[in-house]
């Protein structure tokens, strides 16, 4: 036992992820209304950690999530292959016109004073047709896995995704697995179909099955309703108020045992200052706080999360493992696209305060 959590040692996958794949379109600096061509990315922010995981740290990752057979499909099943993800499909097929379709996410940088802007096309989305009964969980849990994760993003999608989540966290417990949520509150998408009511209801049912929430304090507030401290905070890399609030995440959750969050300050679309915390069994933890040069965001909190779910899968120290997702978010923001390119010496070597000096 340590952290308060019970890690298996070993197992046939070290990480599995359940959400939905998604595709962005980016078209760099350039806004879309002025576009005339765009690079697309495979994403999904439970897909990311999982992809993070494997290809900068070498562990066996899996993700479970719809797909689609249709060309957008083979695309972003080719890119899982290429991240060495194992998948745990759901096939459903295209009729040719309406889909089901694979969620398509437009994103521009922005630059400078301009922010990125982000807005969605999840018409007829296959993940959001996913229901309980449609994962075989025997399956997926047959070789043992040690970490199973999913996120409010996909709990947002429908009715039926939230029940699913619940019904992969008991069967990673009753297999043995540790259990843990982003919960990344998106109030645009919790509107189209039920609110903040609902989310709340829906989320509080997920977090009820959880050992770890990855979550700063506006997603504690609007996904489950924990009330803000008597505190103001300096700045948004003032980790106050995020700690002030542990105490009623823990009095409703005492199930709970880690919740972490990064913190950033946004001083333009490039620029910006970056830390990370966590609060693990008890005791509080804080990164080093850096200054970005951004040049992708999208993605940056997914790199934490790995980054530090890697440390506490390898038994660093608690320390250790904020550092390393706190390194690994900075270096994620370094590159185009939602998942990494870093190699494990890099965010190694930055956790332990290197620089940007060049290598030879």
């Amino acid at each position: 036992m340590k952290y308060g959590l019970n890690i298996k040692s070993e197992a046939a996958l070290d990480f599995v992820s359940l959400g939905a794949l998604v595709h962005r379109l980016d078209p760099g600096v350039i806004p879309f209304r002025k576009a005339t061509h765009c690079d697309i990315h495979v994403s999904g922010g439970e897909f990311n950690v999982a992809a993070n995981l494997s290809d900068c740290f070498n562990l066996k990752t899996g993700i479970v999530t719809a797909m689609v057979n249709y060309p957008i499909g083979a695309l972003i099943a080719e890119r899982v292959r290429v991240m060495g993800v194992t998948p745990f499909y759901k096939y459903f097929e295209h009729n040719g016109v309406t889909g089901p379709n694979m969620a398509t996410v437009y994103s521009d940088r922005g630059q400078g004073v301009r922010a990125p802007v982000v807005f969605y096309n999840r018409c007829n989305e296959a993940a959001a047709q996913l229901k309980p009964g449609d994962i075989d969980w025997g399956h997926v849990f047959a070789g043992g896995v040690r970490w199973f994760h999913s996120g409010g993003i996909f709990a947002a999608l429908s009715e039926t995704t939230g029940e699913l989540i619940i019904e992969g966290m008991k069967a990673a417990k009753a297999a043995g697995a540790v259990t843990s949520i982003d919960l990344n509150y998106r109030a645009k998408l919790w509107n189209i179909w039920g609110g903040h009511e609902v989310a709340l209801k829906v989320l509080r049912g997920i977090v009820e099955h959880v050992d770890v929430i990855v979550g700063n304090e506006e997603d504690l507030q609007m996904g489950l309703g924990i009330p803000g401290p008597e505190v103001a905070a300096r700045s948004k890399l003032d980790p106050s108020v995020f700690f002030g609030m542990i105490d009623k995440v823990t009095a409703m959750y005492p199930n709970v045992k880690i919740v972490a969050t990064t913190l950033r300050e946004v001083h333009s679309t490039n620029r910006h200052s970056w830390g990370a915390v966590a609060w693990i069994d008890g005791k509080t933890y804080e990164s080093h706080t850096c200054e970005l040069d951004v040049l992708d965001r999208v993605g940056g909190g997914d790199g934490y999360a790995s980054g530090f779910f890697y440390g506490l899968l390898t038994g660093a120290s608690e320390q250790e493992a904020v550092n390393l997702g706190w390194a690994h978010g900075a270096l994620l923001t370094t590159f185009p696209g939602d998942t990494t390119m870093a190699t494990a010496d890099q965010v190694r070597a930055f956790a332990q305060g290197g620089s940007a000096r060049i290598q030879r």
